[in-house]
Order: C-alpha cells, then structure tokens, then sequence
C-alpha cells in the first residue's frame, strides 16, 4: 500500500462509512427521483418551476459527490486531504463523510 491509501482507517472503520456513504446515497437518489417526477408533473404555471429547477440542480451535485466520495473508498484514497495527503481522521469522516481536506487544511483555505 502506498501512502495514498485509507491504511489509517480500520476495516470496521471503513465498513462503517461505507454503510453511510451508500444510506446517504441511496436516501438522495430517491429523493432526485423523486424532484424529477415532480418536474415531469409539474405544468410550471404554479410560479414553482425554478426553485424545482433549483432542488433538481442541488440533489444532483449532492449525487455526485456522494458518488464520487463512495468511488474513492472503492479505490483506497478515501480519507486522505486532497491538499496534504494527510489522513483525516475517522471522527471527522463520522461527522462530515464527504470531507476531503485535513482540519489544517480547511483551516488554511478558510482563512484565505
């Protein structure tokens, strides 16, 4: 394994957030889906069409990053900063699953 990898996080750890990256997945999905009927439903004289446009727009950025976030667990770099390669702790993946910077990153671009 090289130092890009999620070696830091135990297999019950990773089992764990791969259980709520897929409970989160699968729950925003549905809920796409469902925003998605809606617009097909939906005759846009209600004045309501462009905040559906705008929900529809939301889900699907939260959908690709969940999916994307799934992806790197798949590959081993889940759990890494994207900026340092530091690992990230897994009370913070816990707290904040799609995190991709270490607290001394974030911390760094915050304060840009």
């Amino acid at each position: 394994m090289n130092d890009r990898t999620t070696s830091h996080l135990s297999t019950v750890q990773l089992q764990s957030l791969r259980q709520d990256l897929q409970e989160q997945l699968d729950q925003r999905r549905r809920h796409l889906e469902g925003l998605r009927v809606q617009e097909q439903e939906s005759s846009g004289a209600d004045g309501t069409w462009q905040e559906l446009l705008v929900s529809i727009t939301t889900a699907e950025r939260a959908v690709a990053e969940l999916s994307q976030a799934f992806d790197r667990l798949v590959d081993g770099t889940y759990g890494r900063c994207a900026h340092c390669s530091a690992a990230i702790p897994f009370e913070r993946l816990k707290v904040r699953p799609l995190a991709r910077t270490c607290i001394d990153c974030q911390r760094r671009h915050e304060a840009a």
